[in-house]
């Protein structure tokens, strides 16, 4: 305990900002007072520098070292400086944003300081627009780097650390896309290296704000993608998930012709508490509860909902019998992805999604000539795909305009999500037929997901490991006939922590550790013969026995 006390006293001594030291204070007196609680706070607050990876940050806002704060963010900034002088020069530009989540403006503000203390120009967004507007930025400026303040969808405790690289600092095809290796560790090692916080030089010399013309330029370029000068007829309910996204979607959906939108009111102006939804997640259970509603009231053709950061978008219809239907994160990507396969006008010869989604994407590639690439789990990996005209991920992720912006994008994927449904309208169809002809054409690709959420990240470990020791040799009935050790690689993929087991039938697990959240995700997908019917219930009953064997194989 003595060793903690003092880790946290000196991290204290450091600290620039008086709020958290406080709280700091706080949490110390009362550990060398005996209070338990209070000595697994601290030692929650020491358990080691929150790691700096791909993802860039992210971890929940508070005093400490494993915590977001102003210290943490002066550190991982001054890092990221020190790799761009290294490697890029003094001549560096790197553009920074933020959402609207608890101290995003004040770490947004911090990282200014940095960037300009260290001599690089620092181009400041206004503040709480979403992350698409800053992956835009980092093009359309020409800037070495971005950053973002975000965290996404992730529970409300929480904020993180973004990074783009462009221009010189990172490879042309990774050009405003998400840091990978070794930019990654190369970073990490400079933040290792960095003095405390309060010896980190800061300024206010080079800081600029973005020009006008940039959020507007991403509200045109988004709304261009709907060609038709008329008034749009589809409704449309829209919910901002509590996030950044209300504001800057209504202006791209008003550009483009879309007049017809009702934002769920209580869903709409950032607020970092997250009121009204146990999760900030389009997908959780509940989350589109009241944009359903609203639909339902309005007789809405579909409902749009936003994560709170606006990078991702989930969409619901209706179906059968008036009941709504969310589509699930693989229906909506082979949609869009046979929308942007079939338009020869869109640039690009390659469709790309993550080898988690659905191989129906493989499948639509090849029926149009076009080029399919499977890659690791991440945008970071999708939009660096050389050549590509559309990518996605199965979580609810969609990079429909690559060539601005490099990343998932909820507010553009809103705009083709709507135009396809206008144009499917105009031959008598739906979204739901369009899944049918997909479906007809090249067999039902059926998907599940399933989550196990841990208290303990340790616990994820330990399931890889059971499942690695414990392999099952069929799944519904079906003999396992691949098996793939992806730590080992896979189909000239990098290694990463998953394990991917295909049976005779063309079932399709994978496993592997949430690289934002401590859980273990489970990537369930079944392929079924059509004929004369859609095989949708019997797909059904075969991804749940999957998932209630795949749970006793893996003892939870």
């Amino acid at each position: 305990m003595r060793a903690l006390i003092d880790a946290a006293y000196l991290w204290r001594e450091h600290d620039p900002d008086p709020v958290t030291r406080a709280e700091l204070t706080t949490v110390i007196d009362a550990a060398q007072t005996g209070d338990a609680a209070a000595a697994a706070e601290l030692s929650a607050r020491f358990s080691g520098p929150l790691t700096f990876g791909t993802a860039g940050l992210r971890g929940p806002v508070g005093a400490g070292e494993s915590r977001m704060n102003i210290a943490v963010v002066i550190r991982a900034t001054a890092g990221l400086a020190r790799y761009l002088l290294d490697t890029v020069g003094p001549s560096a530009t790197v553009v920074v944003g933020c959402d609207g989540r608890r101290g995003s403006s004040e770490f947004m503000a911090a990282a200014l300081q940095v960037l300009s203390g260290a001599g690089l120009t620092a181009v400041a967004l206004p503040e709480r627009l979403p992350t698409p507007v800053t992956a835009y930025a980092v093009r359309a400026l020409d800037c070495e780097a971005g950053i973002m303040i975000t965290a996404s969808h992730n529970p409300p405790a929480d904020n993180g650390f973004k990074v783009y690289l462009g221009g010189a600092a990172s490879d042309p095809a990774g050009r405003g896309v998400q840091i990978v290796a070794p930019a990654d560790s190369e970073i990490a090692a400079r933040i290792a290296a960095c003095p405390p916080a309060d010896a980190v030089p800061r300024s206010t010399a080079t800081i600029t704000p973005a020009p006008a013309w940039l959020p507007a330029g991403y509200i045109a370029r988004m709304a261009g993608h709907r060609d038709s000068a008329a008034e749009s007829p589809v409704t449309v309910v829209l919910t901002a998930m509590h996030g950044v996204g209300g504001a800057t979607a209504l202006a791209v959906l008003a550009a483009a012709g879309i007049t017809r939108v009702h934002p769920v009111p209580e869903q709409f102006d950032p607020d970092p508490r997250f009121p009204t939804v146990a999760f900030p997640n389009p997908e959780e259970p509940g989350a589109l509860d009241r944009a359903l509603a609203l639909a339902r009231r309005t007789q809405a053709d579909v409902v749009i909902a936003l994560d709170p950061d606006a990078d991702r978008c989930s969409v619901a219809v209706p179906g059968p019998r008036g009941r709504w239907q969310q589509l699930t994160g693989d229906e909506l990507g082979a949609l869009l992805g046979e929308q942007a396969a079939a338009d020869p006008t869109r640039p690009g010869d390659t469709l790309a999604c993550s080898i988690v989604s659905s191989r129906l994407l493989m499948a639509i590639a090849e029926h149009h000539g076009l080029t399919g690439v499977q890659t690791l789990t991440g945008f970071k990996w999708i939009a660096r795909t050389p050549g590509l005209r559309f990518g996605y991920e199965e979580a609810i992720g969609y990079c429909t305009d690559p060539q601005a912006v490099a990343d998932k994008d909820g507010i553009g994927t809103a705009v083709q999500v709507i135009t396809l449904i206008e144009t499917l309208a105009a031959h008598g169809k739906t979204l739901l037929d369009q899944l049918d002809e997909l479906a007809r054409r090249h067999g039902l690709y059926a998907s599940a997901q399933l989550s196990f959420r841990v208290a303990d990240p340790a616990a994820l470990s330990d399931g890889m490991a059971r499942l690695r020791g414990a392999l099952p040799v069929q799944l519904a009935g079906s003999p396992v006939v691949e098996y793939r050790d992806l730590a080992d690689g896979y189909r000239g993929l990098p290694p990463t922590d998953g394990l991917l087991v295909r049976t005779a039938a063309d079932d399709r697990v994978i496993v592997r550790p949430s690289g934002t959240e401590p859980k273990l995700k489970c990537y369930l997908e079944c392929v079924l013969p059509v004929g004369q019917t859609i095989p949708r219930a019997a797909a059904g009953e075969r991804l749940e026995m999957i998932k209630t064997e795949l749970t006793a194989a893996l003892g939870w």
